[in-house]
């Protein structure tokens, strides 16, 4: 039985190309002394693809380059090993070999080139000399110039390329010794220099031809080529130094650009003051202002990275020297945590959803996360400790290592994360060179394979390299993804409760930095809260240390950290002896995020749950979605009735009834908050709840007022909800407008009747209004007959009476809101038939009472609006609030509700659709007014939520603000852009109330 021949076959070799064994012999690789190079082929990336670059190579070089080379391949490991490993690895470097036939010679160089070298080999493609007096300044003048400089410049630096990456791939199919990812970033970066230094000579030669420069120009590094860690294929992003900056100074700029970007790679300066819209240079003392005066976060942290890279470097040290210092100031900014925040979400923002799992640089877990982290690391730290004002971003976590700012283990396994992702995106990159950070589909699996053997990952156990480099994927991303707990908080918790020499030992200072720089206010105090928490005793301290880093991240995203840390404290405290209560924030990630977005944004809603933690369980998500939404009101009102008439005791029933209130409140301000509700559900809950309220104490009341006296009732009695309460559309702090109504049952003494229900209804009102620690239970009959001077309580028959004859206009419009919402249903209801002939009168209201409600409407507007508030911001009785827009529904509804049956409703958005499908106004008029409504009470309830007390006024620009428009439901970094919007939205209402209501 014969054995495995010597000689390979294609598939053994991996070779899947139809052409491969034809391809084999056209080379000369058919026999047995070829062994060596065809297993080495088979360990190129791509063996097909290498194979077919040698065919070409062959082709370009005839039979003597090709004999050459192949004899080369058999006795030269390294040579073998870059060349193979170079071809299979990239289609580019490829094309460049077959084009420049003489440029595989560079692979038999045994070094890599210096700086010094890379520049002067570039400088040498355009025949450049040094400037007069240039001294150790790098300012050269071209000898050649247009598109034959361009060319020399571009084979000139993919030659130094092909040098660098065959180098660096060389280990995949040989043994050769390592480059390690800062040996590669810093070597790109000297091949950047030397290439923009080159430019630069070429740009002299173009624009000033043989005159002489008098200024003097600097070019900045920045981002990865300053830090010396640039990708294969990257922008180069430059600033300008200039003296004078003037014409002659920007042309050069604009010149080197445009020949470094067709030459080499895009050449970007937006990084410069004021971006694109900026001047292209600048002077240094230009530059200084701009910085102390304008510029925003991003641009000092770009600043980080600043480098003098080519032309005048005195000037250039000057600049560094100059705007280093600002950098270390920038944590103090009061824009600095929410300036963080929006450059955060902008990078998020720039990707797909379709490419979120497979962008290396802007994917959760990807590289600009790590970079993101290490940088505000050193903004926040480097101003005390100039040992973390390094450039690059694996020295700058070698440097927080080093300082006790990340663990060792920690700052480690982060090391070897961004290496690893870092080393993919070169290997991307170099395939075709071209910018790109984007993985293959991961169902890809040829792709895959190409990355995993480009990358040198390895078989492992019974995984193939494709499998391996999948799961290494998962595991480092998903390690970065926890970057800010690693970076931010657990080092944070360890510095202020323990000490451990092997692993952290940042100082009370320190970490009251870092907490200032992630928006705590106060971090003395947050030190406290956070070392109390941290110390608790036995199985909840070690909860806590566990669940503290991640609750520390979500409430560093509030509008009010100190609030949210302080308020979680509170609750931890109420709930000592609530096991369940650590053990979910552990164990179920979207609690503990939801409820670290209430207390931090939330008085309102903190202060309910201090008192009613329970909801706190429902902040989970069930198999049908957010549990605070399958809790439904009805399913509420029924356990508050239930558990009221448990008590026999009034007062106790009441309590019974605020505990039901209380959590109920807490369960919708938190599904609203957390943009689980809309504004039209928050109020319809809100005014369910409160009717609830009212029928369970009216009803305890009744009862015990008859147990009192051995009697049954002597009349009936029913609740008519006014206002808001009445539309259904009551807010967090409107109070309850009502009219008590009661009618004698059959043989009852009118006045009996009377004095019995007055007494129930001053009884309901007192219990009720109670002080206590919960929102107020206000029950306000300032609409009732004759106001503030009629009878708390009337019969039936005494508003039909009065309202025949005596109802003044306001009374009748804001009978137009009036709904039965307790007590006697049929009573109710026939309560409302009465008044239906009032408020909807045959023929419409009068003249007179149309000009009479624009009379009081006007005076409103002029008596009512608070002392020193703003008509513009204030979200009741400003322009185009809520008064304006419900003045002008209800006058509708007076005039044509005789005539469309459709407007007999109470709630002012239901309204308005009707007055649309009746067509009384315009759709787009219609729209302005709902829109106004919507936002005006999103706004009212934001303030509420955020203040925990009833407010009408906007505030202006600041810390406030922004919780408001978050509580909104708007990001925290377009306060402004919500305030905008509220002027917007109300002015245009306005404009419709102008017109329709009248001025």
């Amino acid at each position: 039985m014969g054995g495995r021949s010597a000689m390979p076959s294609p598939g053994r070799l991996g070779l899947m190309e139809p052409s491969a064994r034809g391809d084999l012999d056209t080379l000369g690789w058919s026999d047995t002394a070829a062994v060596d190079r065809l297993w080495a082929l088979s360990r190129a990336p791509d063996p097909d693809l290498a194979l077919k670059a040698l065919v070409r190579i062959q082709q370009a070089q005839g039979d003597a380059g090709w004999a050459e080379i192949d004899r080369l391949l058999a006795r030269d490991r390294r040579f073998r090993g870059r060349l193979l490993a170079t071809l299979g690895s990239s289609d580019a470097l490829g094309d460049h070999l077959v084009a420049e036939t003489d440029a595989w010679r560079l692979l038999l160089e045994p070094a890599l080139p210096t700086a010094a070298q890379a520049r002067d080999e570039m400088l040498a493609a355009v025949a450049a000399q040094p400037e007069p007096d240039a001294g150790e300044n790098l300012l050269y003048r071209a000898g050649v110039s247009g598109g034959e400089a361009i060319g020399a410049l571009r084979v000139a630096y993919r030659n130094l390329l092909l040098r660098l990456a065959a180098q660096d791939l060389a280990p995949v199919v040989e043994d050769e010794p390592v480059l390690f990812l800062p040996e590669v970033g810093g070597h790109l970066s000297d091949l950047a220099d030397a290439a923009l230094t080159a430019a630069l000579a070429v740009a002299l030669r173009e624009v000033l031809g043989d005159d002489r420069y008098t200024g003097r120009l600097a070019v900045i590094a920045m981002g990865k080529c300053g830090a010396r860690e640039l990708n294969y294929v990257s922008d180069v992003d430059v600033v300008f130094v200039a003296e004078p900056a003037d014409n002659t100074s920007a042309r050069l700029a604009g010149e080197m650009m445009r020949v470094g970007s067709l030459a080499f790679f895009e050449v970007d300066a937006a990084l410069r003051p004021e971006g694109k819209r900026g001047a292209m240079t600048r002077t240094l003392e230009s530059h200084l202002a701009y910085y102390e005066r304008w510029a925003k976060t991003w641009e000092f942290q770009a600043l980080l990275k600043a480098r003098p890279m080519t032309g005048d470097l005195a000037l250039g040290a000057d600049y560094v020297a100059a705007t280093g210092p600002l950098v270390w100031t920038a944590a103090e900014r009061d824009d600095f945590v929410t300036d963080v925040q929006a450059m955060r979400r902008r990078v998020e923002a720039l990707v797909p959803d379709g490419e979120k799992d497979r962008n290396l640089k802007l994917g959760g877990g990807g590289l600009r996360d790590v970079e993101f982290a290490v940088q505000l690391m050193q903004m926040v730290h480097g101003r005390a400790d100039e040992a973390l004002r390094v450039r690059s971003t694996l020295e700058a976590i070698d440097a927080l290592i080093a300082g006790g700012y990340v663990g060792r283990t920690d700052g480690a396994n982060f090391h070897a994360s961004y290496e690893f992702l870092r080393g993919l995106e070169h290997r991307l990159q170099l395939q075709r060179l071209a910018r790109t950070h984007l993985l293959p589909d991961v169902k890809d699996d040829p792709a895959m394979r190409w990355l995993a053997r480009a990358a040198h990952v390895r078989p492992e156990g019974g995984s193939d390299a494709t499998a391996v480099l999948r799961r290494e994927l998962r595991r480092q991303r998903t390690r970065v993804r926890q970057l800010h707990e690693k970076l931010f908080y657990r080092p944070l918790l360890e510095a202020v409760t323990r000490f451990d020499k092997d692993s952290l030992y940042l100082q009370n200072e320190a970490a009251e930095r870092q907490l200032a720089a992630l928006g705590y206010a106060k971090p003395q105090r947050a030190v406290a809260h956070i070392k109390a928490l941290g110390s608790a005793r036995g199985r909840r301290g070690q909860i806590q240390m566990l669940i503290l880093p991640g609750l520390l991240e979500h409430i560093s995203d509030t509008p009010d950290p100190d609030a949210g840390l302080l308020n979680y404290r509170r609750l931890c405290d109420e709930l000592v002896d609530a096991d369940w209560f650590l053990r979910l924030l552990r164990d179920d990630g979207v609690v503990a995020e939801r409820l670290m977005h209430v207390l931090g944004t939330s008085e309102y809603i903190a202060d309910l749950l201090m008192r009613s933690p329970d909801v706190i369980a429902l902040y989970s998500s069930g198999a049908s979605g957010p549990k605070l939404c399958e809790v439904t009101s009805e399913d509420v009102v029924k356990g508050l009735a239930a558990s009221v008439r448990r008590s026999a005791d009034p007062r106790k029933a009441i309590a019974v009834a605020r505990s039901h209130r209380r959590a109920e409140l807490a369960r919708i301000a938190s599904a609203d908050l957390l943009g689980l509700m809309d504004v039209t559900q928050v109020c319809r809950a809100l005014s369910t709840m409160w009717a609830a309220v009212l029928d369970a104490a009216l009803e305890k009341v009744m009862e015990a007022t008859s147990k009192e006296t051995g009697a049954p009732a002597p009349a009936r009695m029913a609740v008519i909800g006014m206002g808001r309460l009445g539309g259904g559309e009551l807010g967090y702090g409107s109070d309850a407008d009502v009219l008590f109504v009661c009618d004698p049952v059959e043989g009852a003494d009118e006045s009996t009747a009377l004095r019995w229900a007055q007494s129930v209804a001053d009884s309901v009102r007192a219990l009720l209004g109670t002080p206590s620690a919960d929102p107020p239970l206000e029950v306000d009959v300032g609409l009732r007959p004759e106001g503030k001077n009629g009878p708390i309580v009337r019969s039936l028959a005494s508003y039909r009476a009065y309202y025949r004859q005596w109802a003044e206009a306001w009374e009748v419009q804001a009978l137009l809101r009036a709904h039965a919402v307790a007590g006697d249903p049929e009573l109710g209801l026939q309560f409302l038939h009465m008044i239906d002939e009032v408020r909807y009168p045959a023929g419409g209201v009068s003249s007179d009472a149309v000009r009479e409600i624009r009379r009081i409407k006007a005076r409103v507007d002029a008596e009512r609006l608070p002392r020193g508030a703003d008509p513009t911001t204030h979200t009741k009785l400003g322009r185009g609030g809520l008064a304006d827009v419900e003045w002008t529904v209800q006058l509708l509804q007076l005039r044509y509700a005789h005539e469309y049956p459709e407007l007999h409703r109470t709630s002012t958005i239901e309204t308005l659709d009707a007055i649309e499908e009746a067509g009384l106004l315009p759709e787009d008029q219609v729209a302005m007014l709902k829109d106004a409504w919507l936002t005006a009470t999103r706004a009212r309830n934001a303030l509420v939520l955020v203040r925990g007390k009833p407010v009408d006024q906007l505030p202006g620009a600041g810390r406030e603000l922004r919780a408001i428009a978050y509580a909104a439901g708007w990001p925290q970094d377009e306060a402004v852009e919500f305030l905008e919007h509220y002027l917007r939205v109300t002015r245009r209402a306005k404009g419709v109330v102008l017109e329709v209501f009248g001025g």
